[in-house]
């Protein structure tokens, strides 16, 4: 049986290095794909292209992955830009939010890791808090703390306990988007995963599984991408 086909949208960097090069080039850190791997998939990366071809895109996959990044652009959700937000990433955005909107449409199953969970809901309508404090403890190293599964949710069929996740971010979910819905929470009350219920697979986990050993949440975008 072949392995289920799983996008997973990247970066876009200028002057990237490897080697005696010096060149701009699409990123990804390789916990992603090795996730996917890891959890019986089989990895495709997409970088940024025009967002007239996302649906084309979606319907080559059986399953997709939002990864992690940089902050969405506050002009996004319709609010004023806080001091301590990084740099807009545009293209990435109108190409993930293109992405996100296609698999929607399609029903390809979705999973939103971190930034990917927050652009989620963004495109479903929701609003974004653009600081918090205590879910990076200290700046390009991952931290961790437990997160507490909502019975009779998506996330907590798939990860019934309570666990310590890797996290490192600075903005969360504020008002929720249309049809989402809570399914685990920081002890601060932080929402740090959303999902749509019912039978089509969309989930959003704002740590970053890629950097742990726990594969249940990514196996279970494969185990939905391959029914």
């Amino acid at each position: 049986m072949a392995r289920p086909l799983i996008g997973v949208s990247t970066y876009l960097e200028t002057g990237a290095r490897w080697g005696v090069w010096e060149l701009d080039a699409a990123l990804l850190p390789a916990g992603y794909p090795r996730l996917v791997q890891r959890a019986g998939g089989l990895a495709a990366l997409l970088p940024p292209d025009a967002p007239e071809r996302a649906a084309a895109t979606v319907a080559r996959l059986d399953g997709l992955v939002i990864a992690g990044g940089p902050d969405v652009d506050p002009d996004r959700y319709g609010a004023a830009r806080d001091p301590r937000t990084g740099p807009p990433a545009r293209e990435r955005d109108t190409w993930e939010l293109a992405l996100i909107g296609a698999a929607l449409a399609a029903r390809v199953p979705l999973l939103g890791i971190c930034r990917g969970m927050q652009l989620l809901n963004v495109a479903l309508g929701g609003t974004l808090v653009q600081h918090l404090d205590g879910h990076a403890e200290l700046v390009g190293v991952f931290g961790g703390h437990p997160v507490k599964p909502v019975p009779g949710t998506r996330y907590a069929a798939l990860v019934a306990e309570e666990m310590t996740v890797p996290t490192y971010h600075h903005q969360s979910v504020d008002r929720l988007g249309t049809g989402l819905v809570p399914s685990a929470y920081a002890a601060d009350g932080t929402p740090e995963a959303v999902e749509l219920p019912g039978d089509h697979w969309v989930l959003g986990v704002q740590w970053h599984p890629e950097m742990g050993e726990d594969v249940r949440v990514m196996r279970g975008l494969v185990e939905a991408a391959g029914t």
